[in-house]
């Protein structure tokens, strides 16, 4: 048997074939463009996703000859995204994606309604689906009038592979509509969004039958029915299936073009008097919490873009050897902020620029002030209850020793770096795959990689280095002022 992870970035698709051991026997990956109609604004065209999805499919066919013996599909993707269908299943408009603002008033409307925040477990962000539809409402109500079904961009996968209106709980806890403690949809979170229970997928866990994978996909792809396709997963619910991380005690740090500290709890412990999220995992009677900053590799892309290098060079004209704070600050706000501020609104800049700046200086400002950004979550969640005693650091940015140094010197914890090799949203979908059809039991599945090595803090710049995240904890509401 053979099984297939698929996982719906925001700039790409990446499908992994693993082997019944869960070991990879191949990948691929296909990029699709993103929209920026107006500031603020981030659209994809879900057709984009399906011909990336097909493309994949064929290429693994044609490589991989264990790609006709596939017995079960997991999808994860991006969450909060807005797909929406007319009662013949087609799309009506692009999706409005995760880190689209454009319905910030709409979502603190919804937030300061009564019992909103107890029931989904979370502030209402804007980039969660259901202030999206809010704003539909108000702006595009021939739109709004036409919506039989809305699904977040995993789900449409799943559509698109069974024919079928399913969803799981990771990512429906991302909508505001999900009561996440009783793992339900909420008819009182539906109808002050002006939403119905009938314009909703079905629910499932994760790692349950979602449905079988559709007779003509089967013959066009190669394989013998049945294919059984998971409930699968929000992408950091699927990450956390990747590396290990369900239980209470485990816990991880992902370095992409979001920053995310996730850790995996073993009850409902919601913290919706504060930016933390609360979300279902994708196993049943698991849940976790996270602390979100909206551009981390992001804000090293950015930088990357206007200099002209590319990462990876202007992280290694800093050298081997962690620096000491410097004088220059960089506020990671370039598409406002989640944890700790919830401020879709407010963004970045430099501090103490001069005429001497170098670009490694502005550099190490970068790498340090996105450390600080995810310091802000890590405090969150430690006062939530969380404990942590390591982190596994996942995510492109971990290339850069340099990074992973500061960051554990940050947070004085250390990071734990698994050896190269496929253990992330697209092996976690895979895992959830492997599941549903086998009926295995995921804890004994979902098992930690195995570390390369243990990055400690630096000691000897521990100290200057929390002074200077108290600086930088000081010009949030400088900024909340400018903007």
């Amino acid at each position: 048997m053979a099984f297939i992870g698929i996982d719906l970035g925001t700039s790409g698709l990446r499908a992994l074939l693993i082997d019944d051991n869960g070991q990879s026997i191949g990948s691929t990956s296909y990029n699709y463009p993103l929209s920026q109609p107006k500031t603020g604004w981030f659209e994809q065209n879900p057709a984009d996703w399906i011909t990336a999805l097909e493309s994949a499919m064929l290429e693994l066919s044609v490589k991989y000859p264990n790609f006709a013996y596939v017995r079960g599909i997991g999808v994860t993707g991006h969450m909060h995204g807005a797909t929406l269908l007319d009662g013949a299943g087609a799309v009506i408009r692009p999706c409005i994606l995760w880190n689209d603002t454009r319905s910030a008033k709409e979502a603190l409307k919804l937030d300061q309604t009564d019992k909103v925040r107890q029931l989904s477990g979370n502030i209402v962000f804007s980039g969660f689906t259901a202030p999206k539809l809010a704003w539909l409402q108000k702006n595009e109500s021939n739109n709004f009038k036409r919506i039989a079904k809305v699904l977040l961009p995993a789900a449409y996968l799943n559509y698109y592979l069974t024919g079928d209106y399913v969803s799981d709980m990771s990512d429906s806890s991302g909508t505001a509509w999900l009561d996440t403690g009783r793992r339900q949809w909420s008819d009182y979170l539906l109808r002050v969004s002006n939403m119905r229970l009938d314009q909703m997928p079905r629910l499932i866990e994760g790692n349950a039958k979602a449905g079988e994978l559709r007779l003509e996909l089967i013959k066009k792809w190669g394989l013998s029915a049945p294919v059984y396709v998971a409930g699968g997963a929000g992408d950091n619910a699927a990450a956390a299936c990747g590396i290990g991380v369900l239980r209470e005690g485990q816990s991880f740090v992902s370095l992409g073009t979001s920053g995310v500290i996730l850790a995996a709890r073993n009850d409902y412990v919601p913290a919706f008097k504060t930016a933390v999220h609360t979300f279902c995992h994708a196993i049943p009677h698991h849940w976790y919490q996270m602390g979100v900053m909206l551009s981390a590799t992001g804000s090293l892309n950015w930088l990357s873009l206007l200099t002209g290098k590319e990462p990876t060079e202007l992280t290694k004209a800093l050298g081997l050897k962690l620096q000491a704070p410097g004088k220059i600050q960089f506020i990671p706000y370039l598409s406002g902020e989640r944890t700790p501020h919830n401020d879709a609104a407010v963004r970045g800049g430099f501090l103490g620029l001069s005429a001497n700046t170098s670009t490694e200086d502005i550099t190490h400002a970068v790498l340090s002030g996105v450390a600080f950004g995810l310091r802000d979550s890590f405090e969150e969640l430690q006062v939530a209850g969380v404990k942590f005693d390591k982190l596994i650091a996942i995510g492109g940015g971990t290339d850069s020793h340099y990074w992973c140094e500061l960051i554990a010197t940050v947070l004085g914890v250390p990071l734990l770096l698994p050896k190269n090799g496929d253990f992330g949203a697209a092996l976690g979908a895979a895992r959830l795959a492997f599941c549903a059809t086998t009926g295995a039991n995921p804890v004994e599945i979902m098992t930690p990689p195995v570390f390369a090595k243990e990055i400690t803090p630096n000691i000897q710049h521990k100290n200057g280095y929390d002074e200077e995240y108290k600086r930088f904890r000081k010009l949030y509401p400088v900024l909340k002022e400018l903007n």
